[in-house]
């Protein structure tokens, strides 16, 4: 296989699978009203630390296991069929659900530059969210781009990405300096800083979203057999690329905070635009759009790469038709695309909420993917320090869980999300049973 991938590649793909949309969303819809600034910004770095310890045990699979299909190939060939089984169906909703849930963004993209005039063809509400013609078109159009993107090879969706993700990394700095400049310091201290509470209960609701927010580290095992250098480089890239993602939703967050009180984010359409535009006119505004163009592309291609990977992984095992580990004269697998495309072109059709119930539950199966590598890498660990280290990776992930299921927990899903939860889990174990019969 010809190594395609180089570090800045790695950095590209990893930050444009952890940045996505909703961390242009989330300030408002949730961090600033329930979190603010201080426990908002505790809770993303306490999270980004409890990823990079996991990121250790993640290490250690690279050390054994570089296959295509990471978590669920390392699960598989040490533990068995059932169990990768069972971190391959965890991880493959995970990354699909992040592909039009990013695709999607392009809709509000558009309402947000041509306002009404976008929405056309009226068809249905499901969960309160308007489905329109439109908008089925116009993702499915996206998601299409970028199915054609990645049959053309990982050389090219690699150069697409190392563009999107430079582009949200240097303008989320520059107008957060920029807006911060332009703002009242003194009615920002007043909002956030003077009647300062810490308060568990709200950074515990924000590390609860980290293994949705940072699920994008873990696509560097999906492209470890691609790598032009070793192992621990891509894991120092990881490290980076997480510390730049907790910089990057803060970041946001902070320009979103520097215009308005935790209840006026909470009452704006879009926080961290209107902020942009409040502090520097439309111009930073289209500034903005081009690093939100580039954060939902970039975890659209990032994803779509990541999903294929997996999906010709477990047709190598056997537990999916092996047309879809076939590849092109590209060196990628095109069968396995078209059919992570395939899904993907469901999502417009069941409206947006829905999507955000799916990437909500996501979350708990990230963590259980987590808790699989940490608990074999704890096995397989010489040295004691690394020993202790997954050991700590092992209760963090089955903490991430707990946070999402238990009913004390600030951060329990909510009911529909638990309700697809079980609906995926069901969906998993009649399909398991059915190739098992078939098998035998």
């Amino acid at each position: 296989m010809v190594k395609k991938l180089g570090r800045f590649d790695v950095f590209s793909l990893v930050i444009g699978s952890i940045i996505g949309w909703g961390s242009f969303t989330l300030p408002g819809k949730q961090f600033l009203s329930k979190s603010g600034i201080i426990n908002t910004t505790i809770g993303l770095a306490t999270g980004g630390i409890l990823v990079m310890l996991i990121q250790v045990a993640y290490h250690k699979m690279l050390e054994k296991n570089i296959e295509e299909g990471g978590e669920f190939s390392y699960a598989f060939n040490e533990l068995g069929k059932l169990h990768g089984f069972i971190v391959g169906w965890s991880l493959s909703l995970c990354y699909l659900s992040m592909i039009p849930l990013n695709a999607s963004a392009y809709v509000l993209l558009f309402r947000v530059i041509f306002g009404e005039k976008y929405n056309f063809g009226y068809l249905y509400s499901v969960a309160g969210y308007s489905v329109y013609i439109s908008d089925i078109l116009l993702i499915s159009s996206i998601i299409i781009i970028f199915a054609y993107i990645n049959i053309k090879g990982l050389r090219v969706s690699s150069k697409v990405q190392n563009v999107m993700s430079l582009c949200l990394v240097s303008i989320v700095f520059l107008l957060l300096i920029f807006v911060g400049l332009k703002s009242d310091m003194t009615i920002f201290r007043s909002n956030y800083i003077e009647n300062y509470k810490f308060s568990l209960k709200e950074i515990s609701s924000v590390i609860a979203i980290v293994p949705f927010l940072f699920v994008g580290f873990d696509v560097i095992p999906q492209v470890a057999k691609e790598l032009k250098f070793k192992v621990h480089k891509a894991t120092i890239l990881a490290l980076i690329s997480i510390v730049c993602g907790v910089f990057i939703y803060a970041g946001l967050n902070l320009i979103a905070g520097f215009s308005f009180s935790p209840t006026e984010a909470a009452a704006t359409n879009w926080a961290v635009a209107d902020s942009v535009i409040s502090k520097s006119g439309y111009i930073g505004f289209s500034f903005m759009l081009v690093a939100l163009w580039a954060a939902v592309t970039g975890g659209i291609n990032g994803f779509m790469i990541a999903s294929s990977k997996l999906i010709a992984s477990l047709s190598k095992k056997d537990i999916m038709d092996k047309k879809y580990s076939k590849k092109n004269k590209n060196d990628v697998y095109p069968y396995a695309i078209v059919f992570v495309s395939t899904v993907s072109l469901i999502a417009p059709w069941i409206g947006r909420e829905v999507i955000l119930y799916i990437v909500d539950m996501a979350s708990v199966l990230a963590a259980v993917a987590y808790g699989y590598v940490s608990y074999i890498s704890f096995k397989y660990a010489n040295k004691k320090i690394e020993k202790i280290l997954c050991f700590i990776a092992i209760i963090i992930s089955i903490s991430f869980i707990l946070l999402l299921l238990l009913p004390i927990s600030p951060a329990m899903l909510e009911t529909p999300a638990l309700i697809f939860l079980i609906i995926w889990l069901i969906l998993g174990v009649i399909i398991y049973n059915k190739k098992k019969i078939v098998s035998e």
